[in-house]
């Protein structure tokens, strides 16, 4: 995917036209068919988008994506102990495997995860025995004859239930969720912990790993993500501020302290500075769809590793080394602090990530060239061509250019989702939602 490669179209974006905190998407999230998309915000509310199905003779062209549903996941609460405000904003959204026609995803906040249901209605009983049609309860004096009950068709209505709230399992921030490949149990991290629960069991929780040493004062390192494997139940694997990844085997041991697998990059003495250890913090890291890699992003690039090798990333991609000499600034504003996310296409191929100005990269794994696009309101026509974005370093600069410093550090694209199965991903652009699409060429299906 190099800078000259065709870009992907814009299949439908949801704009607002102003901005306010609550409105800030924190996070976003396709489930495992990619027909409905889920995106949470500051504001503790969730809300799902659903693909249109294709109409007849629309061969190439996929369907678009439209409000199904809304609602509020979580409220402002309070710590009570600690005398702590606890923020409504959704930090991670994932979906369960879906069994029966209903879909279920998992929701949290810094403190509390929640299991929600969603499911359709499209018919109503009628013909009740002890409930008049308003519902009220008959008098059973009254009842002469029964009644067979019938359903009979009704509008279309999408319901969202809590069916599970697992509360009470973190003492520090919720910064990950995993579900496990079982389909019965799942992980939450946070700073210095990460529980197992079962999620038909909300009063206790398994402790995997708990890095909190016995003296505050002696914390070297938080924990800043953490993912199951798609396919073993049994591994997992955690991320720290110090850049290093584990991987655990819980067939090991019940307390996963020790790791199977340490993956980190040896430094490189005589480069380190005052900014080292915050950047090399990982933001972010993933699985491959295949399980054999790891992707994970610090705050200048994007790493690959291969679970067989853990003397060093197999890949290294530069997202935004220009910004390197800015390092300074960025400090001061606190944008290096900043949590880029990272994932995978559907076939492993290809990785994308965020950055500033409204910038987002994608990198092709064989070739090792990179693209960068723009998810930004003024381009954002339907069905209209994504042009590539460069940012000017030095030597020649080509029309449209943009220099280091005029880059705008507010416009930073955190929160992405690629389609599980398609060329289709999701950005979000700080209180907006961009979809796009690569185009299927018609005839060349027919060829």
């Amino acid at each position: 995917m190099g800078e000259d490669a065709e870009s992907p179209k814009i299949n439908h974006t949801f704009l607002r036209d102003y901005v306010t905190e609550a409105d800030v998407i924190s996070t976003v999230e396709f489930n495992q068919t990619g027909d409905l998309l889920a995106t949470g915000d500051k504001g503790g509310r969730v809300v799902i988008f659903q693909r249109e199905t294709e109409e007849a003779g629309e061969v190439g062209d996929s369907g678009e994506y439209n409000v199904y549903s809304t609602f509020q996941s979580h409220e402002p609460d309070f710590d009570y102990l600690k005398s702590l405000e606890i923020e409504e904003k959704i930090n991670k959204i994932r979906w369960l495997p879906q069994q029966n026609a209903a879909h279920f995803l998992l929701s949290t906040n810094d403190k509390t995860v929640k299991l929600w249901k969603v499911s359709e209605r499209d018919k109503r009983p009628e013909g009740y025995n002890l409930k008049d049609e308003e519902g009220r309860i008959k008098d059973v004096s009254t009842i002469t004859s029964l009644r067979v009950p019938v359903l009979k068709p009704t509008d279309l209505m999408v319901e969202v239930r809590p069916r599970r709230v697992f509360a009470n399992g973190h003492t520090y921030h919720i910064n990950s969720i995993s579900v496990n490949s079982d389909g019965e149990t799942y992980l939450s991290a946070d700073d210095l912990r990460i529980n197992m629960w079962h999620l038909d069991i909300t009063d206790r929780s398994f402790n995997i790993v708990d890095i909190k040493p016995a003296n505050m004062e002696d914390l070297t390192e938080v924990i800043t993500a953490a993912e199951f494997h798609p396919h073993h139940c049994h591994l997992f694997v955690y991320s720290s501020s110090k850049g290093t990844l584990r991987l655990c085997d819980m067939r090991a041991s019940a307390l996963c302290d020790r790791h199977t697998k340490l993956f980190e990059e040896p430094e490189d003495p005589g480069s380190r500075s005052f900014f080292s250890e915050i950047i090399s913090s990982v933001s972010d890291v993933k699985f491959s769809h295949s399980g054999r890699y790891l992707l994970t992003r610090d705050y200048l690039t994007a790493k690959v590793w291969d679970l067989n090798m853990d003397k060093g990333p197999v890949e290294t991609y530069q997202v935004h080394e220009y910004l390197r000499s800015k390092l300074c600034s960025l400090y001061e504003n606190d944008c290096i602090f900043d949590k880029f996310e990272c994932v995978w296409n559907s076939s492993d191929s290809v990785i994308m990530t965020g950055a500033y100005n409204s910038f987002f990269r994608m990198f092709d794994r064989e070739t090792g060239r990179g693209v960068t696009l723009e998810a930004w309101r003024e381009n954002s026509k339907p069905r209209a061509v994504l042009r590539t974005r460069r940012v000017y370093t030095g030597g020649k600069r080509r029309r449209g250019d943009v220099g280091v410093d005029s880059l705008d550090f507010t416009k930073k694209i955190l929160h992405m989702a690629w389609h599980p199965e398609e060329n289709i991903i999701a950005i979000a652009a700080t209180n907006n939602l961009y979809i796009f699409q690569d185009r299927v060429n018609p005839d060349a299906q027919t060829q």
